[in-house]
């Protein structure tokens, strides 16, 4: 087993996204055109008047399902802000009267961007823009659960907290030049009382300024949802790597086992919108009364 470093700072993996769009600009469908790019804006106040006969005519040989292109204005108008987390969107019909297409194009479309936890249906309700205030989206990203008893969500102690300049190791897995500003994060959480996690995390420091320590000890609830309240940032998804190592003597101490325990080294980089990564996790877990669940389909 390798040795966990007190800084987590050893496990670094190569990970980058794109860079998203700038919220508010005008969405461009999927396929890429043949000649000039047809433009279809997605807007509070404005319907798109680009019909979907058009889109297909524009279409190169590249050209993706009408579906395809209609989840990405939809996807557009999420990341927009038009739909704010928690609220309702326009009904299927309404939506396919406001892109030109069908009712079954427009329904398509949302079963993908369901299935890809951007919205959620409820029934007899409609479709809602997803939220990490949701209960159940609490453990979406927090894999440690219980060997017994029920999930729930453990109590944070802030270590540390300050802005710094990114190292070059997170620069390049967050796609930040070396020595830009990031808020560094040192926290302890405890399931029941008993320490189980040592995370460290470092975010963009132009999306996450203000954010500070007493505004993270006062804040009870998820972290990710104070993300997404305060600063505008929904994380969409996640890319981990997970490795077995022994506990230091800085992990040992603050977990409060003996040194060389077996631990679970985590790092994840969680994206938003645009595949843009958005925050670099890294964290010691300890199994000794949990185990990490994930399901494959």
């Amino acid at each position: 087993m390798n040795s966990a470093s007190s800084n987590l700072t050893n496990n670094a993996t190569a990970a980058s996204g794109a860079v998203s769009p700038t919220a508010g600009t005008p969405a461009t469908p999927v396929a890429a055109a043949a000649s000039t790019p047809v433009t279809v804006v997605a807007s509070t106040n404005t319907t798109t008047t680009t019909t979907a006969a058009m889109l297909v005519a524009s279409a190169s040989p590249t050209f993706s399902p009408l579906y395809q292109q209609i989840k990405a204005l939809i996807t557009q108008s999420l990341q927009s802000g038009e739909w704010k987390p928690g609220e309702l969107i326009p009904s299927e019909v309404e939506l396919a009267g406001r892109f030109k297409v069908s009712q079954g194009t427009v329904r398509k479309a949302i079963d993908e961007l369901a299935a890809e936890n951007l919205v959620m249906r409820r029934q007899g309700k409609g479709t809602f823009v997803s939220t990490h205030h949701e209960a159940r989206a609490h453990f979406r990203f927090l894999r440690l659960v219980p060997d017994e008893g029920v999930p729930h969500y453990p109590e944070s102690k802030f270590i540390e907290v300050k802005r710094v300049r990114a190292p070059a190791d997170v620069a390049r897995l967050m796609d930040l030049k070396s020595g830009d500003a990031v808020i560094f994060i040192k926290r302890v959480q405890y399931f029941d009382g008993v320490p189980t996690i040592v995370e460290e995390l470092w975010l963009p420091g132009l999306i996450f300024k203000g954010l500070t320590a007493e505004r993270l000890v006062e804040y009870k609830g998820p972290m990710y949802g104070l993300f997404e309240t305060e600063f505008g940032t929904r994380m969409i998804r996640a890319s981990e790597q997970i490795r077995a190592v022994c506990a230091d003597a800085g992990a040992a101490q603050l977990l409060n086992i003996d040194l060389g325990t077996p631990l679970l080294s985590s790092e994840r980089v969680s994206f938003t919108y645009g595949d843009k990564p958005v925050e670099l996790r890294r964290g010691l877990y300890l199994t000794s009364r949990h185990h990490y669940q994930n399901e494959l389909s």
